[in-house]
């Protein structure tokens, strides 16, 4: 175990500066795409956050989070990856195409 797993409070990109940010709204959930920079500001790498937004049985909201961190020299790896399971997703459970999500704003299941 790494000391991140007892340390709740510990995080990678403690000090990190945000460079660029870009959300991607999908239904329930939101990913963000962050790039940051190391402390001293000499490097770049990528974090990628999915945050999902559920309801307490008070009626109250809580956001359930999941990080990776993308270094530099895993990008062209990571993409290869991800391109060839998308691909596989596609051809193989879709019969050539993904169905696209219709989108119907903020309007959760619960609301109807």
């Amino acid at each position: 175990m790494y000391k991140e797993d007892y340390n709740r409070s510990y995080s990678p990109d403690q000090g990190a500066e945000d460079v660029y940010s870009k959300p991607v709204r999908a239904g329930k959930r939101t990913y963000f795409f962050d790039v940051k920079s190391t402390r001293d500001k000499s490097d770049f790498y990528l974090t990628v956050t999915e945050s999902k937004r559920r309801t307490l049985q008070d009626g109250s909201y809580a956001y359930d989070k999941h990080k990776i961190f993308l270094y530099k020299e895993d990008f062209e790896k990571f993409r290869e990856g991800l391109d060839e399971v998308i691909a596989y997703v596609k051809d193989q459970c879709f019969g050539g195409e993904i169905p696209v999500r219709e989108d119907y704003g903020d309007v959760e299941f619960e609301d109807l």
